[in-house]
């Protein structure tokens, strides 16, 4: 695995994590919406990833990229609450609330800003190693 890799991956890594960082930041500034039917309601989103493999030839692994597959909605089940005084309600009196859990959305952004953090430790260190095998080609 060369550095130009290792660059990438951390590259790739970034924008999944961001990716994450922006869905997780959506679900909570949606938690507190209310709704008048289930259709309209707010679902939790949450991003996909996989690793994607580069194959130069046969068994031989060139480098390993964090691919965002897509973002999906949660299947968890909405929020009811019975308000009949609210202007929001159904003809029943419920109002819908989304399914965002914001200590589960505080967890994954706190995890996400992690690992976006270590992905950009990885990238500047490959860029200090860079620096350094051109001043060894120099001489220094």
């Amino acid at each position: 695995m060369s550095l130009f890799d290792v660059m990438s991956i951390s590259a790739t890594g970034m924008h999944a994590e961001s990716v994450r960082l922006n869905t997780t930041a959506s679900n909570i500034a949606n938690a507190n919406t209310v709704s008048s039917s289930e259709g309209d309601t707010y679902r939790a989103r949450h991003a996909v990833f996989a690793a994607e493999l580069q194959r130069a030839s046969g068994e031989q692994m060139k480098g390993t990229e964090v691919k965002v597959l897509g973002v999906v909605e949660s299947n968890k089940p909405l929020n009811v609450e019975y308000a009949p005084n609210n202007p929001l309600a159904d003809e029943n009196g419920y109002i819908y609330k989304p399914n965002v859990n914001i200590v589960e959305e505080m967890a994954d952004m706190m995890s996400a800003s992690k690992a976006y953090e270590t992905n950009i430790q990885v990238a500047d260190t490959t860029k200090r190693i860079f620096r350094r095998v051109m001043m060894l080609g120099q001489g220094q």
